[in-house]
């Protein structure tokens, strides 16, 4: 008897896991990974002008220099202070490899880097599609935290508390995730909405 209700119970718990579990897989795309790094020194950009000439740099209008780079494709921004803000990269490997290469870079022209910078992803943006239709109307009165003013905005904002993240529904399926700080989060985050909508058959599919 004992060992038939561990497989009823085990039996349960999967149904009831399946039952949660979106019926179609949603697309994921990291678009943007903004991280952050310190050099803890002071950086004077004037020379870095010097020994790059493609660097943007007009003080007048804004206190940072932007380096760009072609692999990976990302802009960093540093400031004087050995402040650095890299965006652009599509993973924290790439985001990392940025950061790295343009202290390198640093070095190689004569800007003296004392300690390895410090580093941390700040935010991260990615795009989904859920693909089905999202009823928005129905949505907003269903769900806490969300807000959803058609006449300003196509979509609806959902902020969720775990994983901590913003999410914009669109009618179409399409979501925007920002906020999140570990890839994981977007694809758990994703994941949760993707199964609440359906719970709630707030998502249609043709």
């Amino acid at each position: 008897m004992r060992r038939l209700w561990r497989v009823f119970k085990h039996r349960l718990h999967y149904e009831q896991w399946f039952f949660l579990m979106p019926r179609t897989e949603a697309t994921i795309t990291i678009q943007n990974v903004v991280a952050t790094a310190t050099l803890n020194q002071k950086v004077d950009l004037n020379a870095v002008v010097k020994s790059y000439p493609g660097a943007e740099y007009r003080p007048q209008t804004f206190p940072g220099l932007v380096l760009r780079l072609k692999r990976p494709k990302t802009a960093t921004l540093i400031f004087s202070t050995g402040k650095m803000v890299c965006t652009g990269a599509k993973n924290e490997k790439e985001s990392r490899s940025a950061i790295m290469k343009v202290v390198n870079e640093l070095k190689k022209g004569g800007i003296i880097i004392l300690s390895k910078p410090s580093f941390k992803v700040v935010n991260i943006v990615a795009s989904a599609s859920l693909g089905g239709q999202v009823d928005l109307e129905k949505m907003v009165v269903t769900l806490r935290k969300t807000l959803y003013e058609p006449e300003q905005f196509p979509g609806l904002v959902c902020r969720m508390d775990e994983p901590r993240v913003v999410i914009l529904v669109f009618a179409s399926g399409a979501l925007v995730i920002t906020g999140a700080r570990k890839e994981q989060e977007v694809y758990e985050a994703v994941h949760k909405l993707h199964g609440i909508l359906e719970e709630q058959n707030l998502i249609f599919y043709e």
